[in-house]
């Protein structure tokens, strides 16, 4: 077949009875007519909203719950999650799913991102036709431009290696049009041209949201911070420090790091003072919040408790730092000496809000891009802002010799854990997957102590990684292909040009 009408096909329709704020009607959406969707922008503003929702509520299993199955697959693949065998993500950290062209997971993550850009391409290309003011419009457009960026930045994050290791490599195909039952499949395009596009969407997506002034409470809706901090994970990707560090400053504008209050009371609330973007849940729209089933280990209410923290992950944290109090060991039965780590939870009423972007990661690409251009001081800086806020340790120049770029990255992983970046960022540095075994050095396992629910106190062997290799049974690598994510089987078979 020379068409791609299972995967890109137009599904605009399809969203216009959704949003944000409403439930889903039960009138056909076959009966509205495309001309009609695109009529006016309020039409066109239930198609954005209803796209947000497709990306983060379409469930094709449970395991993989929207955008998160995107998020909670990065970090599984990564070094510092250790996975337990019940449900959800054991596969992808086993790397035995990604790399399977039939895998339910690869479909799902591929599906919602070109449904994504084919309804922003749409949006794109009709909404200046429309009835409605030029700043709404200016507006739509931005945000439709952001949101493919961030599906093509999502491509190119995960379906080859790093653009810093070859630009040239080819990665999955571009369209910048609507698409149509007719529409041909292309052929794959290089990162260069896909990251062009990027920028290009994202920097006139800053230019188009700069007078839009999103309410407080609405931080699911994308605004010039979030274009911004697109920008700066984008120019981090490819190796532009200067305008990375650039991009993340402006991102962070108006968001304060988090207080330590904050800091405990689970990553569920769209409200944090430092959360620049999210995705809201409610009551009745609670969908995405099923992605806490695998991120909380700690609440009852939370069923798959496999999200556990990596036994020597624990070391990284001084005794002062606010963090170190969220490691707890689990004395449940069945769960004896798993290291939980309590960043996340649910609210009492089930529900929790998604993080997407947070302060703290500018200040992240602040330090790192500083410090890759040898800008000591301003690294220094960012870094340490950071680390005060969170009651660790500062960095000085002389403690140690530890190489300043090192402590940034590791600090990444301390901050941003659960939140998605965990492969990502392997892939983007030319990493190797790093794990090992919770056990001594004569290959006994390491005790550890609990106390049970009847108070008696007990050693118990320590619960770390179960996978330390890759399935063919050789040892973790830089630039793997265990680490890319594939393009489905289906998809291959309809689009000769791949």
């Amino acid at each position: 077949m020379k068409n791609i009408k299972p995967y890109i096909i137009a599904l605009t329709v399809a969203f216009t009875t959704m949003s944000c704020e409403d439930k889903l009607t039960t009138k056909p959406t076959t009966e509205i007519a495309d001309s009609e969707v695109y009529k006016t922008t309020a039409n066109i503003q239930t198609v954005i909203n209803g796209t947000w929702r497709y990306l983060n509520d379409t469930y094709f299993t449970y395991a993989n719950p929207g955008y998160s199955t995107v998020m909670r697959t990065s970090d599984a693949m990564a070094n510092d999650v250790a996975v337990t065998t019940k449900y959800g993500y054991r596969d992808p950290y086993a790397f035995t799913d990604l790399s399977n062209k039939a895998s339910t997971r690869v479909r799902a993550i591929w599906t919602l991102m070109y449904k994504v850009i084919d309804n922003s391409n749409n949006v794109i290309a009709k909404t200046q036709e429309a009835e409605g003011s030029q700043e709404d419009k200016n507006r739509l457009i931005g945000q439709a431009k952001t949101l493919r960026a961030f599906s093509y930045l999502t491509l190119a994050s995960y379906y080859q290696h790093s653009y810093l290791r070859d630009k040239n490599a080819l990665a999955v195909p571009v369209y910048t049009e609507p698409s149509s039952t007719t529409t041909v499949g292309k052929a794959k395009s290089s990162l260069v041209d896909i990251y062009t596009l990027i920028v290009a969407d994202l920097k006139e997506a800053s230019t188009l949201l700069a007078s839009y002034d999103r309410a407080a409470a609405d931080k699911f809706k994308i605004n010039e911070n979030v274009a911004q901090g697109l920008l700066a994970r984008t120019y981090l990707n490819m190796g532009d420090w200067e305008k990375a560090a650039i991009a993340a400053t402006k991102a962070r504008e108006g968001y304060a790091l988090m207080s330590t209050n904050s800091y405990l009371e689970g990553f569920n609330d769209l409200q944090n003072e430092e959360w620049i973007w999210g995705h809201k849940q409610t009551t009745d729209q609670s969908t995405a919040s099923y992605t806490f089933h695998y991120l909380d280990v700690s609440s009852e209410a939370s069923y798959y408790y496999s999200f556990m923290a990596d036994p020597f992950f624990k070391d990284y944290f001084d005794s002062s730092d606010i963090r170190t109090s969220l490691f707890e060991w689990d004395s449940s039965v069945g769960r004896e000496g798993f290291l939980r780590y309590k960043k996340f939870k649910f609210r009492p009423n089930l529900t929790g809000d998604i993080v997407y972007m947070r302060a703290a990661e500018m200040y992240l690409i602040e330090a790192e891009a500083n410090a890759r251009l040898g800008n000591t001081q301003p690294a220094i800086t960012a870094l340490n802002t950071l680390r005060a806020a969170r009651q660790a340790t500062l960095y000085a120049v002389n403690q140690s010799n530890t190489d300043l770029l090192e402590e940034i990255l590791l600090e990444r992983r301390k901050e941003l854990w659960g939140e998605g970046f965990g492969l990502s960022d392997i892939i983007r540095n030319q990493d190797k997957v790093e794990r090992k075994e919770f056990k001594n050095a004569d290959g006994s396992p390491i005790l550890i102590d609990i106390t049970d629910s009847n108070g008696v106190s007990k050693k118990v062997a320590g619960q770390g990684h179960r996978v330390t290799k890759f399935p063919d049974g050789t040892s973790f690598t830089e630039n793997s292909s265990y680490y890319l994510f594939s393009i489905p089987q289906e998809e291959s078979l309809q689009n000769p040009n791949l």
